[in-house]
C-alpha cells in the first residue's frame, strides 16, 4: 500500500521552495508571538491554551493540512501530470495511500512540532497544555490530510474550498454555532487533547468516544472515496 517512489517525488513537489516558505510561515509566526506573548505576560496557563487553541488549532493546522493534502495531488491533476504516475503500474489505492502518508508526516511536522515549542515557550507545558494542543495537532493532521486530498482528488478548485472549510466552517461556525460544532475536526482533536490534558483548560463539545468514532470513519471514507475517484479518472482517460 506504499510507494516509496510515489512518496518521493510527492515530498519534492510539497517541499519545493515556494510551497516550503508557505508551509514555514505560520509556523514561525506562531512561535513569534509566543515569544513575545510570554515576554509581555509571563507564563500563564489560560493565555497558553487561549493562544495554543485559537492561532495554532483553529488555524495554523487546517491551512497546512489545506496546502498539504491538495498540494499532495490537486496539481498534478491540474497540469495533467497524473496520467505519466497512472501509467505506471501501480495500484490507484496505493497512490492515494501513498499521497496521504506524506500529506499527514508534512502536516503534523509543520503544525504539531510548532504547537509543542509555542507550548514551552508560552508556560513550559503547565497542566499539560503543550502536550495536550500537540496531540490535538497531531490527531487534526491525519484527519484534514484525508479530508483535503480528498478534496484535491474531486475538485479544481480544491485550494479554496479547503481554505473555506477551515476558515468559515471550522473557525467561525465551528465557534459560534453549537450544532456545527459535532461536525468539526478542531472539536474532534480538542477531545483528545481534553483527555490527554486532563483539567479544564482544554474543553471539548463532542464526546471522546464520538470523536474518536468520527475521526476514524472521516479519514477511512475519505481515502477510500479519493481512491474511488482516481481509479474513475484512469478509466476515463484509458477511454
Amino acid at each position: 500500500m506504499y510507494d516509496p517512489t510515489v512518496a518521493r517525488l510527492t515530498y519534492r513537489a510539497l517541499l519545493g521552495r515556494r510551497r516550503a516558505l508557505i508551509l514555514g510561515a505560520l509556523p514561525l509566526l506562531l512561535i513569534a508571538i509566543s515569544v513575545v506573548v510570554r515576554f509581555l505576560a509571563g507564563a500563564d496557563d489560560q493565555t497558553a491554551a487561549d493562544l495554543l487553541g485559537g492561532l495554532a488549532l483553529a488555524t495554523m493546522v487546517p491551512i497546512i493540512g489545506v496546502i498539504a493534502g491538495t498540494g499532495a495531488i490537486g496539481p498534478e491533476i491540474d497540469d495533467g501530470s497524473v496520467v505519466y504516475l497512472l501509467s505506471k503500474p501501480i495500484k490507484r489505492p496505493t497512490i492515494i495511500f501513498t499521497k496521504l502518508i506524506v500529506a499527514i508526516a508534512v502536516t503534523m511536522v509543520f503544525s504539531a512540532v510548532p504547537t509543542l515549542i509555542a507550548g514551552f515557550i508560552l508556560n513550559g507545558n503547565g497542566q499539560q497544555v503543550a502536550v495536550a494542543y500537540t496531540v490535538a495537532a497531531l490527531v487534526a493532521s491525519i484527519a484534514y490530510a484525508a479530508l483535503f486530498l480528498l478534496l484535491g482528488t474531486v475538485s479544481r478548485h480544491a485550494v479554496v474550498f479547503g481554505l473555506v472549510y477551515a476558515l468559515v466552517w471550522e473557525a467561525l461556525f465551528g465557534s459560534l454555532v453549537p450544532g456545527a460544532r459535532t461536525l468539526s475536526v478542531q472539536q474532534w482533536a480538542l477531545a483528545v487533547a481534553q483527555k490527554v490534558s486532563g483539567g479544564d483548560l482544554v474543553t471539548s463539545d463532542v464526546g471522546l468516544t464520538t470523536a474518536t468514532v468520527l475521526l476514524v470513519a472521516v479519514t477511512a471514507l475519505a481515502t477510500w472515496y479519493a481512491g474511488q475517484k482516481l481509479r474513475s479518472l484512469t478509466l476515463a482517460g484509458e477511454e
